[in-house]
This record gives structure tokens, sequence and C-alpha cells, in this order.
């Protein structure tokens, strides 16, 4: 199951990724975090050393050779340079396992925390002024797209702040998102956009307050959001001793309880293939028509095959 933590900077979404992630692992389940923001926090969030290199490479520093060992033997794919962060997979293409034993995950999880982490990658100064970070994120994208994810397994990806999620189709790419609040009308003003746009799409998103100091704090959330807030988690120690390096002990038990809430959420979501399949073609019809069969010179509606269904009974005979 793939889950997504999206909200207005500095709501905590960082910190909430690396809790969940954790509290997961730490179960036994099998889990892959991804820092998908541009700001690369997520592995300091789970414990990396401030003078500790994340060693492992930023999927966008290797997105060609992604390209190529996703597009495998599909005739309907030239070359990496005809494949798209949209490009779905079809029949000749490589597919995904969680933490299987192919190139990706071999080249690219570094286990931070007790969690195996990718992360995107930062901006280099040759990106400024000329590029924009959803060029980076295309290879997050590339992947959940070729993932075949089961149930009792996680992918937590921590997201662009704000909305800026819905500059591509990668928010379609997720079984729920959660969007992080803090009682301020700030942080709700992300809220009303992330909602909105996501219900137009069908896209599951259940809202987890944030820094809530008291019974005002929570009542301002109940009476903005509403049935929407599936869980709250009060100011903590615990993560303030983490940011500020101290032995922290352990997480609170009402935030601890939160985290269990969240899974519950997810766990309690089937998994709609044929929704994904279709999110999949819509958006990469929308992109070639946009800019991306301009910028390759090719029709890159040929790419999808009609043929193809995403999901379990696809790995048989694709992987």
């Amino acid at each position: 199951m793939r889950v997504a933590f999206v909200g207005k900077g500095g709501s905590g979404k960082t910190t909430l990724s690396a809790l969940f992630a954790r509290h997961l692992a730490r179960s036994g389940a099998p889990v892959v975090a991804i820092d998908g923001d541009i700001n690369q926090h997520l592995a300091q969030a789970l414990g990396l050393g401030e003078d500790e290199p994340f060693a492992a490479p930023p999927l966008s520093a290797r997105t060609g050779e992604i390209k190529d060992y996703l597009r495998g033997a599909n005739p309907r794919i030239a070359s990496r340079d005809a494949m798209v962060k949209t490009t779905p997979p079809g029949r000749g293409s490589r597919l995904l396992r969680l933490l299987g034993d192919d190139e990706v995950h071999s080249r690219h999880v570094q286990e931070v925390g007790g969690v195996p982490l990718m992360v995107t990658g930062a901006f280099a100064g040759s990106d400024l002024g000329v590029a924009c970070y959803h060029s980076k994120l295309g290879a997050v994208e590339l992947y959940l797209n070729h993932l075949v994810d089961g149930p009792g397994e996680y992918v937590v990806v921590d997201m662009t702040a704000g909305a800026d999620a819905f500059a591509s189709g990668l928010f379609t790419r997720f079984d729920m998102t959660f969007l992080v609040v803090e009682p301020t009308r700030k942080s709700l003003s992300v809220y009303h956009q992330y909602r909105d746009h996501a219900a137009e799409f069908g896209i599951p998103v259940a809202v987890v307050g944030n820094k809530v100091a008291g019974a005002d704090d929570l009542a301002f959330l109940r009476a903005r959001v509403g049935e929407d807030l599936l869980a709250h988690c009060e100011l903590s120690r615990y993560v303030r001793a983490q940011e500020q390096g101290r032995d922290s002990g352990e997480l609170e038990r009402p935030n601890s309880r939160a985290l269990d809430r969240l899974r519950a959420a997810v766990d309690g979501r089937g998994k709609d293939w044929d929704a994904f399949q279709r999110h999949a073609v819509e958006f990469h019809l929308r992109n070639a028509a946009a800019w991306a069969d301009a910028a390759t010179g090719r029709d890159l509606a040929a790419q999808i095959d009609p043929d193809f269904r995403h999901g379990p009974a696809a790995l048989p005979a694709f992987a």
C-alpha cells in the first residue's frame, strides 16, 4: 500500500512520515520510505547524523538507467529518451516487488534508523533557474508506476509542501494520502485545496492534526475539518528531543496510538488496481498532449498497451 504525507510547509509532514515509517518497520512490516520533498530531510528525521552521508545515490541521479531497466523489452518504448515519467508499463516491461532483488532497490535503498530509504535528490547548482523539482520526482513516479505491492507492504512518501503535488499525476499513485494540518488557519488553507482537487479524481485523503497543544486546538480542527480528521498528534517532547539530537526515550502513548489509527486506515483500504491503471493512462495522455509529444517528437499515446492489466496477476507474465 502506498501512503503519501502532504501538508503546508512546516506542518510536520516529514516528522510524521518518519514516525509512521519507523512504526511500520518496528512491527516487522516490509516498508520503503521515499523522500520526495524538495527539502531532503527525511533521512535526518529517521536518525541519520548531521555529519553522516546518505551513501545510496538519489533516484534522480540515475533516471536514465532506471528507465532502461523498467522498459525492459517493451516494444512500445523505443528508448529511454522516448520514456517519460508517466509512461505506464506494458507487456515486456519489468515490474517491481517491494524490496525485490532488482536494480532499483539494490542500488538506491539505504537503511536509516531501521527503515529502508530512497531519496529523490536535492536541487543542484546546475538546476537553479532552469529546472523544476518535478523533473526529479519523475523517477519516483516511474517507480510507483511499475511497482506491484500487496497487503501488509508499505511505501511511505514524504511529498512536496502545499498543493504542489497536483502539478503532476503523482498524487494518483497512492492508496491513502495523509494531509498533515496544524491548528492554524494558514495550514487549513492547504487542506481545502487538497481536499477539493483529490475529490475530483476520487483520491482518498484523511487529515492528521499535528502539534495539538490542548482541547482548544483539537476543537478548532474538529470544527473546520469534521469527519476528515482521522487522528491527531500532540506536541511531542520525544520529537523535539530527536530534532535537537538528544536521547529521546519513547514516543508518547497518545501519539503512538495515533500512528496505530493511521495504519488501520491504510490496512482498511482495498487495492484498486483498475483505478490505478485508469489514472495512469489518463495522466499519461494529459502529459503527452500538454508537452511530452512535442518534447520527444513522438505520439506517446502509442505507449499505452490496451491488453495490459496492472497488479499481481501481471507478475508471472511480465516480471
